[in-house]
């Protein structure tokens, strides 16, 4: 009887120790659950430094331009008039030409043979007129020129000779404008550029001393700037 109870025992001891090693076994084989890995920014997802420099660089060409300058020189303001209106119409600097010794209404005075400008009229040596300054301020960062003056003898005044001959017109576009109340521009801007040697002379145009804004912006229409 002892001997049958001790089989009894040792059988359910065997099967407990069987079902306790099946379970071990399983949990072994379910890995633990995890964190979602989490993906580093890269080059394709972050802007690379050398592209951030070419748009900068990019915008600075963009919005570098040339500038524009208006010269002129006026004996009796008929000029300036004009000067400042196409300043105000294409937003340019201007510069004003002026004879270290001004010219006066007597030396205006085409009539008299033996007034000033008579004189440097049938004398050229005498036309050499000395200039307050030819020294235009940062002269180089001007692309285009307009540049203005009376028309004396069918030609430009001759004060703006000294300024044509002393600054050099390399790349820049130049534009004359003259004042005058009956003769045309003859070849006063061809003369000019001849005495610059350099620039881009492009053909003048003739204005009175009644010249409006809407005339000159009519002008500049035309000249596609």
């Amino acid at each position: 009887m002892k001997r049958l109870f001790s089989l009894l025992i040792a059988a359910a001891l065997a099967v407990s120790l069987a079902a306790c090693g099946s379970s071990a076994s399983s949990a072994a084989a379910t890995p633990a659950p995890t964190a979602e890995p989490t993906q580093a920014p890269t080059e394709e997802t972050a802007p690379a430094e050398s592209e951030t420099t070419e748009t900068a660089d990019s915008t600075a060409e963009t919005t570098t331009d040339g500038k524009t300058l208006v010269v002129y020189y006026s004996a009796t303001g008929n000029t300036e008039h004009v000067a400042r209106l196409i300043a105000d119409a294409t937003g340019a600097d201007l510069f004003e030409v002026e004879a270290a010794e001004p010219y006066t209404a007597a030396d205006l005075n085409y009539s008299d043979k033996n007034s000033r400008v008579s004189r440097q009229h049938d004398d050229e040596s005498l036309r050499d007129v000395a200039l307050v300054s030819t020294e235009v301020p940062d002269w180089d960062s001007y692309d285009t020129v307009f540049i203005g003056y009376p028309i004396w003898w069918g030609g430009a005044a001759w004060p703006l000779n000294g300024f044509v001959t002393a600054n050099d017109f390399t790349g820049k576009t130049v534009i004359p404008f003259a004042i005058a109340a009956s003769s045309g521009m003859g070849d006063s801007g061809t003369d000019l550029a001849k005495l610059a040697g350099t620039g881009n002379w492009l053909d003048g145009q003739r204005f009175f001393s009644s010249t409006t804004i809407d005339d000159i912006q009519s002008w500049l229409d035309t000249l596609g700037l």
